[in-house]
């Protein structure tokens, strides 16, 4: 991972793949948009239940968690807790090792990238195949996935039909439909050959112990149909109160991640294979992964926790559009990485993430997007407050103090003042004045001309008219 600025990053981001996130992110804003506005009269009021439902899981998470695990060992699945990625990792590799397989099928999981699981799979020689077909572009390439929907979205079909010709997959051919086909043809063996599949969890219901899993390409299920092992890794923050919860929350996050009214499959697995079934896994584990995530329940940006993995908030930020997922360093970009990718290192590696926040408009279009009301924008400036105060953020070179614009905005001749002259700023050479940390702000950015200071003749003028 780069250890750039996000803005330093995004200065040297190569025009192709601009241009190949900018036409991806458009294209789901509007398909999301078109399918909510005509399936939905009030849809503010849908994300506001929404939030409700799962805030009520989060704030009582010490309740339906053991419920969780109530119901899903009745169901004869096998439930395992990590504090940490570390303890995650040991109780995964642990049971492949002692299932004997030498195959590994992976379905999506952003769980399992904070892990960097499939890596670490491989470290005990075992070979754990992404069967997303995004996910495997990304594990042809060694590369990270640059969004939570779209891991891909950076890259064009020129650069797949690249990858595939590159590793023996067949000659150079970038029609979507011959890649489609290699890449099934070269995962049908695996998903044969496999004795454990990995899965992901959009959400687990502790009323009934159902894991839901979400795919548009149906990886989960051939991993489920042929694996005598089945793991899902879910944070904990996927447990949900009810079973009746399930349908506003698909429909929310389908419509939302995709423009789709429902994603192609959505799996309800319940446990293991039962005695009249033919097939399907013999064995379930559920691992709960924590690491950090009680810490910010208890936290003051507990609401991050609603988030249900959409990719919304990233189509919508200008930020994220012309700078890409891989400027955001850690496992989540764009808005919600903003938050959660700090958070998530703990108190001791706040800091290495809490940058991030900086790199925000605050212009608000996430929080306006976010399907589960999660108030972005305030949690982003509160990760800002908090870097502040603890004195983490590293990178402040060539952020102007605002000490002079507070100075100004409180007194009211400082502030007439400055209006009557701002039009000064349009002659200054900016970029060459000895200005310290400012010069450096200002070498990066483009003000616009200064248009201001006529707001008072306006009105004055406008009332002496009224009276006479």
């Amino acid at each position: 991972m780069n250890r750039q600025a996000v803005d330093a990053f995004a200065s040297g981001l190569d025009s192709e793949v601009r241009q190949a996130i900018e036409a991806g992110t458009a294209r789901v804003i509007e398909n999301r948009s078109h399918t909510l506005a005509e399936d939905y009269s009030d849809l503010d009021g849908l994300r506001q239940l929404a939030g409700q439902v799962r805030q009520h899981a989060l704030d009582h998470l010490d309740r339906y968690l053991p419920q969780a695990e109530r119901r899903l060992r009745d169901n004869g699945v096998q439930v395992h807790y990590a504090p940490s990625a570390d303890r995650a990792l040991e109780i995964i590799t642990g049971l492949v090792r002692a299932s004997g397989t030498r195959v590994v099928t992976k379905s999506k999981s952003m769980a399992s990238e904070e892990l960097d699981l499939a890596r670490r799979l491989a470290d005990i020689g075992v070979e754990a195949l992404e069967t997303d077909l995004g996910e495997f572009v990304i594990q042809l390439d060694d590369d990270h996935p640059s969004h939570i929907v779209a891991p891909i979205i950076h890259k064009t079909r020129r650069n797949v039909a690249d990858s595939f010709a590159k590793h023996g997959l067949g000659d150079f051919d970038d029609d979507p439909e011959v890649i489609t086909r290699r890449a099934r043809r070269f995962m049908r063996d695996k998903f044969l050959a496999a004795g454990v599949t990995i899965t992901g969890a959009n959400f687990i219901s502790a009323e009934s112990g159902r894991v839901a899993i979400v795919t548009n390409e149906g990886n989960a299920r051939f991993g489920l149909a042929g694996a005598d092992i089945h793991i899902a890794l879910a944070g904990i923050e996927k447990v949900i109160a009810r079973d009746r919860d399930l349908p506003l929350l698909l429909s929310l996050l389908v419509r939302s991640a995709t423009g789709q009214r429902i994603s192609s499959y959505v799996e309800l697995v319940s446990g293991p294979r039962s005695a009249s079934q033919p097939s399907g896994p013999r064995e379930m584990h559920v691992v709960f992964l924590d690491s950090n995530r009680s810490r910010i329940v208890g936290g003051q940006t507990r609401e991050i926790l609603r988030c249900i993995r959409c990719g919304a908030c990233m189509n919508t930020c200008p930020v994220y559009r012309q700078s890409s997922g891989h400027a955001y360093r850690g496992v989540y970009p764009g808005p919600v990485g903003t938050v959660l990718g700090p958070l998530l290192k703990g108190e001791d590696g706040f800091g290495e993430l809490a940058d991030l926040a900086r790199a925000s408009t605050l212009c608000g279009a996430c929080g306006d997007v976010c399907p589960v009301n999660i108030p972005l924008p305030d949690l982003i400036a509160r990760v800002r407050a908090r870097s502040h105060r603890e004195g983490t953020v590293s990178g402040d070179a060539g952020i102007p103090s605002m000490g002079g614009y507070s100075l100004i905005a409180r007194h009211p001749g400082l502030w007439r003042l400055a209006m009557r002259f701002g039009r000064v700023l349009n002659w200054l050479p900016l970029r060459q004045l000895p200005l310290g940390v400012s010069r450096a702000w200002f070498t990066s950015r483009t003000l616009p001309r200064w248009r201001g200071g006529y707001f008072r003749r306006w009105l004055r003028s406008r009332k002496e008219g009224q009276d006479a």
